[in-house]
């Protein structure tokens, strides 16, 4: 008899980088029996493709860095939680610590959040700063550093068993040998070049194993064209509005969860 299908997904809200607009920046949501369950980035254009498919602010929201196509949408985020009596103050906002200052630099620190005053940026939001792991819903989430330019701004994601989602960076083969161990899909960032600060797919192919490359699924290229040819060099790419299915997580309940 066949293994029941596992009730979680991952919803793709845009797979572009900074400048492929037309694809939507790279955001997506793990889902759980088809509900939201937690968020990655907050793109402006990929939040709007998140409010039209679910009718409602993410549900809670993990950050992997601070450009602004990964945290374009935080200004109509904050007004969509603030003036929500049941929301305000509600949302888990998972960050990794070094991001916080950042977050409060390129976000929080603009005067009179409200013109009218009376209110702080994080007002809107329960911030929760994390390190290398957090629990959210009783399931454990682990994070890890990436290579994105600079130490300690850019960082990943895996819910183990399912997924690890590695957000901008170059090849990080020693991560994701301890935290893709497990079987997980692995969504990479990709474009057909690289640069100092993104993958190249001649890049993932001198450092990644075959084994794992099956496993990636790409995305932050740079246009349409640009996925047709990472798909004719034998790659797996995603694009926006693509649910992926994942295999059931075996990460570390809580009790009673």
């Amino acid at each position: 008899m066949p293994a029941p299908a596992s009730p979680w997904t991952l919803r793709l809200q845009g797979v572009g980088n900074a400048f492929a607009t037309s694809l939507g920046s790279a955001m997506a949501t793990i889902e759980r029996d088809g509900a939201p369950w937690l968020t990655i980035d907050c793109g402006n254009d990929s939040l709007t493709t998140y409010l039209a498919h679910y009718e409602a602010p993410p549900r809670a929201l993990f950050v992997t860095h601070a450009h602004l196509d990964h945290i374009g949408g935080f200004e109509r985020l904050f007004g969509a939680l603030y003036w929500n009596d049941a929301l305000r103050g509600r949302m888990p906002l998972f960050v990794p610590a070094p991001l916080v200052p950042l977050l409060q630099q390129r976000l929080a620190s603009y005067p009179n959040t409200l013109a009218e005053g009376g209110a702080n940026f994080w007002d809107a939001f329960h911030l929760v700063p994390v390190g290398d792991h957090f629990w959210h819903d009783g399931v454990r989430l682990e994070v890890f550093p990436t290579r994105h330019h600079w130490p300690d701004t850019s960082f990943g994601l895996r819910l183990r068993g399912a997924m690890a989602w590695t957000g901008d960076t170059r090849p990080i083969p020693e991560q994701l040998a301890r935290y893709a161990d497990a079987g997980e899909l692995v969504f990479h960032d990709c474009a057909l070049h690289g640069n100092p600060s993104h993958s190249g797919i001649e890049d993932l192919e001198r450092e990644y194993p075959p084994a794992l490359l099956a496993r990636c699924r790409l995305y932050h290229y740079a246009s349409e064209t640009d996925g047709v040819h990472l798909e004719l060099r034998g790659h797996r790419i995603v694009r926006a509005g693509d649910v992926i299915p994942l295999a059931a997580p075996t990460a570390e309940r809580a009790p009673m969860s």
